[in-house]
Formats: structure tokens, C-alpha cells, sequence
């Protein structure tokens, strides 16, 4: 029997038993009263599955790795129609192809995941003018440069609103722990803003402050540029791309352009093994939720990024498989072949081996 909309906790084992049909804000609420937490998504509203099979940045990523580092079994209806538990141990290939290969292998009905202690958190969104744009990249510098506490996060958002002709600024801290160390996000917190959440509270409210229903009913298109590293001229041309784009769309555009840094510490890909996605663990690339020629700009910084994996959950519709999942392709090709060769997992969306 498929698990799609059920949550069981098993506390002696400290795993999570998670139907693929909920949404990530189900999972916390379930876990919040027990004290246990999962590597999971950012904002409310997020679909377990998808994120969880596409690899899973989380606040928590720092500490214990994307969301399929700590997946342990997969409940999967294979395209002959049987329903079967995929470990390392029951199936090594499908278990390699499962952590980031998409659903190219099956329906997955359910994940059992690695649960961790959780107690309060400290953070919240921050939003500014736009002429704060500058202070908050020298701040997001500062923080990358120094700052190696892996119970730290921050996500920095650059866009534009075209119909309001101006800038907007957003900031997202986080720490794992009802107090931050005081010199860790103090840059960022003396720049004067228009709204401020911060506060301790519930692992389940932090993300829940991150509501996406003014999106409701409009179209996203969104792409990734994989860095080794945010310096000043890459963030400074950040600032300058939102500023030519969203002036180039004219007032009269209801578009909303916008640029998320997000860094990581080097070692977030040491919890795991090799897997579908990304193809190299040996160096970990930053996940930026940007587009249009920052490639080139952090190319000509000297970042060796020709073969960077882009994160499959911010790819663009088009991009090629091979940018993907790098020299991992053919094995995952291969699999698919042997577990779907009348390609009936074709039929659905997302990216099609």
C-alpha cells in the first residue's frame, strides 16, 4: 500500500516515512511537536516530491547535505505496474538513479527520510528599499568571507518591479538555534529597512514567513548559473542586470525579475555519496537562482564553471542533459532503458532521459 499523503514517524530509528504528495509545510507540522526536523524546502507550499528527486536545498543543508543525502528508501510503482522499496542494499542502480535523476524511473509514492533534532530557530525576512542594494551586497560579502558557522544561512534577493519603476531588496537569516552569535549577522541588521520578521520562533513558521500566493495564477520562468564563488564584480553585475531589465520592460510590465544569492559552505556535499545529481562531488558549485550573462562574468573572474552541473530544480526548460548530470548520463540512460524501455515515465513532465 503507497504512503502518497501519510507521515510516520519511527523516533527510535530517527526516520520519517513521507507520502511524495504532500508539501514540505505537512512534514514540518507533523515533526515540530516531537522535536525532529528533515532536510527539506525553504518556502510554504513546496511539493515534497519534486524537490526531494530533484536534489533539495534546505536551511539546514550546511549541517547535513541536499534533501537526498538523507533519503534512505524510496516507495516506487515501477512502469510494469509492481510497487517496490528501493534501498542500496534492495537495488543499488534505481537508488542512484532516484537521488536527483527526476521521475524518469517510476511514480515515487513515498520517501523515508533521516530525521535530526530540532529545537527554535532564530530568523525571518527582512525587505528594504532599493537604494540598500549596496550595503546588503557588501554584507553578503562580508558574510561569505568570514562567516563558517554551518548553523548559518542567509539568502539574498536582488530584483526589479517595472511597474512601480524601482528596485526591491529582500534579505532571508537564519540560525539554527533560538540565538545567533551577535557579530554573525550584525552587518546585515543595521541596514535600515521597511518591514522587519525577525524573531525565535518554530523551524515551521520561519518558512512559512516565505508565502508565494501574490505569485498565484502567474507564469515563472526561472535558470540557475552554478559559481564557485560570489566576489564583488560578479554580485555588482547582479545589481546592474536588474536595474537594465527591469528598465528595458517598460512600466507597463506586469514581469518581476529577481536574483537569489545563496551561499553554502564548501563542505555541503560531503554528506553524501555519488549519486545521479550532482555528478561531482569533489567541488561544491552555488546554486544561483539568476539568469542572463553572469556566466560570463564569473568566467572572466577566473571561475572554472564550463562544466559546472546546474541544479535541477532551477534549470531552464531547455537545458541540455548533459549540464545536468554531466558524465552521469549514459549510466542514467541506461537504467532508465532497462526499468521503463517502453518509456511510459515519457509521458510525464520534468526533465526526460
Amino acid at each position: 500500500m503507497t504512503r502518497f499523503n501519510q507521515i510516520k514517524y519511527n523516533p527510535r530509528e530517527r526516520l520519517v516515512e513521507v507520502g511524495a504528495g504532500l508539501v514540505w509545510d505537512d512534514v514540518y507540522a507533523a515533526l515540530n511537536p516531537l522535536g525532529a526536523n528533515v532536510v527539506g524546502g525553504r518556502a510554504t507550499g513546496l511539493g515534497v516530491a519534486g524537490l526531494s528527486l530533484g536534489g533539495g536545498y534546505s536551511y539546514i543543508s550546511n549541517q547535513y547535505g541536499l534533501a537526498i543525502d538523507n533519503i534512505v528508501a524510496y516507495e516506487l510503482v515501477l512502469p510494469n505496474g509492481s510497487v517496490k522499496t528501493i534501498t542500496n542494499s534492495s537495488n543499488a542502480e534505481l537508488f542512484f538513479a532516484l537521488r536527483g535523476g527526476s521521475n524518469n524511473f517510476g511514480i515515487v509514492t513515498g520517501f523515508t527520510m533521516k530525521t535530526y533534532p530540532q529545537g527554535q530557530v532564530w530568523g525571518g525576512y527582512i525587505t528594504f528599499t532599493g537604494d540598500a542594494a549596496e550595503q546588503l551586497k557588501l554584507a553578503t560579502l562580508k558574510f561569505m568571507a568570514n562567516v563558517t558557522d554551518p548553523k548559518a544561512a542567509v539568502l539574498s534577493t536582488f530584483g526589479y518591479t517595472p511597474t512601480a519603476n524601482t528596485s526591491s531588496v529582500n534579505l532571508l537569516l537564519f540560525y539554527d538555534a533560538p540565538t545567533p552569535p551577535a557579530s554573525i549577522f550584525e552587518d546585515f541588521l543595521v541596514i535600515p529597512a521597511i518591514t522587519t520578521d525577525i524573531s525565535t520562533r518554530s523551524f515551521l513558521s520561519l518558512v512559512q514567513a516565505e508565502t508565494t500566493e501574490s505569485l498565484s495564477g502567474l507564469r515563472a520562468v526561472v535558470h540557475t548559473v552554478a559559481v564557485e564563488r560570489y566576489d564583488e564584480t560578479f554580485l555588482d553585475s547582479v545589481l546592474n542586470e536588474t536595474v537594465f531589465w527591469g528598465q528595458k520592460l517598460g512600466s507597463s510590465s506586469s514581469t518581476f525579475i529577481s536574483y537569489g544569492i545563496e551561499p553554502f559552505i564548501t563542505s555541503i556535499l560531503s554528506h553524501g555519496s555519488a549519486y545521479a545529481y550532482p555528478p561531482d562531488r569533489t567541488k561544491a558549485y552555488l546554486p544561483t537562482n539568476i539568469y542572463c550573462q553572469l556566466t560570463n562574468v564569473a568566467k572572466s573572474s577566473g571561475q572554472d564553471i564550463d562544466h559546472a552541473a546546474l541544479y535541477t530544480n532551477y534549470a531552464l526548460f531547455d537545458t541540455p542533459l548533459e549540464r545536468i548530470y554531466g558524465d552521469n548520463l549514459p549510466k542514467l540512460k541506461q537504467i532508465k532503458a532497462k526499468y521503463d524501455p517502453l518509456n511510459i515515465m515519457g509521458q510525464a513532465g520534468g526533465w526526460k532521459l
